[in-house]
Order: C-alpha cells, then sequence, then structure tokens
C-alpha cells in the first residue's frame, strides 16, 4: 500500500511539473498595495503622503473672528472713524486719539483721520487703511496681553502731503531682531527704508506681522469717487509667502499644522516620484539633500493596454422558437338553413292612379 501511494505521488508530481513548465509564472503584489497610487509610495512616515484635512465639526467649521485691540497713540487730539453700517460712511463714534479700539483679526479697515493738529494740516482729511494680521503661535501670547500700538508721525503726514505713500508695519521681532525694538514691538516705515525694499517682506524676514497701515493722499469722500476703493471690513491675505496660495479667511489663524500648512514633521524637499520627503528633515524646513536617487532592480512584466477586447458566450441548451404563421385559411359554415324569402306577388307590377 505505501509503495503504491509513493509511485501516485511520483507521477502526481512529474505531470504537474511537466505542464506548468510551459505556463509563465505571474507574481502580484498583495491587493493592499495594488490600491496605492505608485510602486513604493506607502508609508511609512510622514514624508511620503500628504495628511489628510481634518474633520471638523458643522458648529465650528466657521468660528466667529477673535478681536486684537488697537492702540492710537499720536498724535493727541486727532479723531480717527470707520465704517459700522454701511461702507464709505465712516459712521462711528469718533475716537479722540491717545484711545483704543477693537477690530477683528484677519481684516482691512478703512479710518478716516481728522482734526490732524500741526501748521497746514487745517481741514486736512486723511483715509489710511489698518490690515490686522490673524494671530500666531508667535503672536498669540502678546496680543492676549496687550494692544497694538500705532502712531502717525510728523514725517508720516508731510510724506503723504508731499504725494508719497507710506506704509508701516508693526511686527513682533525675533529673538535676533528685538535689540532696538520698543515694548517688544518694532514698526518699520516704508519711507525710511532703502528703495526697492518691501517693509512687509523685510518685516516678515524680521519676526511676525501684527498690522499694516498704508497711507496715501486720496480723498475718498469727494463727489464722484468710485465706490470700490472704499473699504469696509474684508478678509485679509497679510504674509507675502501666503499671497500666491491665497488667504485662509477671517477666524482661522494663519498656521495649523496639516491645515493651513504642513503636517508638524512634513519635509519640504521633493522625492523621484513628485511627492514630498524623505522623512527626516523635521518642522518642514527647507532640505539639504542635494541628490536622491533610487534604482529599482526588481524584475516586471508590465504589459501595455489590450486593443481589442472579444468576448465569445454560449449557452446550452440554446432557444428555439416556432416558425411564425404566413398564410390564413378562413372556412365559415352556417347549421341551420335559411328562411326561403321571396318577393310578394302583389309587388310584381306598379299600380299608377
Amino acid at each position: 500500500m505505501k509503495v503504491r501511494l509513493t509511485l501516485w505521488c511520483l507521477l502526481t508530481a512529474a505531470l504537474v511539473a511537466a505542464g506548468c513548465a510551459g505556463i509563465r509564472a505571474h507574481n502580484l503584489p498583495p491587493a493592499d498595495r495594488l490600491l496605492e497610487p505608485g510602486p513604493g509610495v506607502a508609508g511609512p512616515g510622514p514624508g511620503v503622503l500628504a495628511p489628510a484635512p481634518p474633520v471638523m465639526p458643522a458648529a465650528a467649521a466657521v468660528p466667529m473672528p477673535q478681536t486684537v485691540q488697537i492702540l492710537f497713540g499720536r498724535p493727541e487730539g486727532m479723531q480717527i472713524r470707520w465704517d459700522v453700517a454701511s461702507v464709505g460712511q465712516f459712521d462711528s463714534e469718533p475716537l479722540v486719539v491717545p484711545g483704543r479700539q477693537n477690530f477683528p483679526e484677519g481684516g482691512i479697515f478703512r479710518l478716516k483721520l481728522t482734526n490732524i493738529p500741526g501748521t497746514g494740516r487745517e481741514g486736512v482729511e486723511l483715509y489710511p487703511t489698518l490690515e490686522i494680521a490673524p494671530t500666531t503661535p508667535r503672536t498669540v501670547a502678546y496680543l492676549a496681553h496687550n494692544a497694538i500700538p500705532i502712531q502717525f508721525t510728523e514725517e508720516d503726514f508731510d510724506q503723504v502731503q508731499s504725494g508719497n505713500f507710506v506704509t508701516k508695519v508693526i511686527y513682533l521681532p525675533d529673538p535676533e531682531f528685538q535689540e532696538m525694538a520698543l515694548a517688544g514691538v518694532e514698526t518699520l516705515v516704508s519711507t525710511r527704508l532703502d528703495p526697492g525694499v518691501n517693509p512687509i517682506v523685510e518685516a516678515d524676514r524680521r519676526g511676525s506681522i501684527m498690522a499694516i497701515l498704508r497711507m496715501g493722499n486720496k480723498d475718498l469722500e469727494m463727489p464722484g469717487t468710485s465706490g470700490d476703493a472704499m473699504l469696509g471690513y474684508q478678509t485679509a491675505c497679510l504674509y507675502p509667502a501666503a499671497a500666491g496660495a491665497g488667504a485662509a479667511g477671517a477666524g482661522i489663524p494663519s498656521y495649523v499644522s496639516g491645515v493651513t500648512v504642513a503636517q508638524w514633521g512634513m519635509p519640504s524637499s521633493g522625492t523621484p516620484i513628485g511627492l514630498p520627503g524623505p522623512p527626516h528633515i523635521p518642522m518642514g524646513g527647507p532640505a539639504g539633500l542635494q541628490k536622491h536617487v533610487i534604482r529599482n532592480h526588481t524584475p516586471q512584466h508590465m504589459p501595455g493596454p489590450t486593443e481589442r477586447f472579444t468576448i465569445d458566450v454560449r449557452q446550452n441548451p440554446g432557444f428555439s422558437y416556432p416558425k411564425p404563421p404566413s398564410h390564413m385559411m378562413i372556412h365559415e359554415q352556417s347549421i341551420t338553413t335559411s328562411l326561403p324569402y321571396r318577393q310578394p306577388h302583389a309587388d310584381h307590377t306598379e299600380v299608377v292612379h
């Protein structure tokens, strides 16, 4: 019995080997790997695929913007108004400098300056714009305890009256730029910088921007002035780096890991397949990697797409219908004979009277 089983196993193995010799073997990766966008794309590490956006509750999808307090310090006695009911009306209660006012973060506000002190400024009215930056992890602690100081100087009014455009950027400097800062806050003025230097870019390089003040000599209440030039509250895109990508929107902080910026630990260097990586550069900083080479020595057979596909179908038993009729013969036969209906004899002749 054992001898018969051994011979049968040997014969079966020989037949299987002979039958499989002419068949090409195919080795496919696991099903979960076939679902990925490409070979070697799936994990591990945060530098392979972009993180999925967080699911926000419906009630917290559109949060209310936080307010930031602005301290207008100089010049004393000047009055400031802004829009309340409608755009371009400047119908707020006049704020006499020095004074404070709360504004929502992430917006641009058009102001109206009147009663400007100084010789030659009687009746002069200016309409600067005040842009409030969204709070960031760098500025949230400062703004929770302090107001943003904004001052208008004699030099600012002289530059505007002479036809120059003044841009003032109030920012919280980084530790290496805090030597000359006053009360922890520094202000860059476009008229004090070298020609061609953008004060917004320079302030963003030195620290975290909190507010931008722009001022010119255009009279917005002159008859015939276009209403498009009158800015009320609107969402702002403050940072130069984010100007090309779009604003995050009012009420949403500009730096949220995995939402408005890369996930924490996500590198910014590229890989040959075009995805962020490798995952060894932390905190999303620029990578120093100069060359990244991947050589794939895996034997593979990737046939091209099928140009023509034919399907032959056969069903047993088949279908057989009778031939439809093409001729019909009708024969009618009465069961009882009909009565003999004859013409009356009187009707054979016609009598005319």
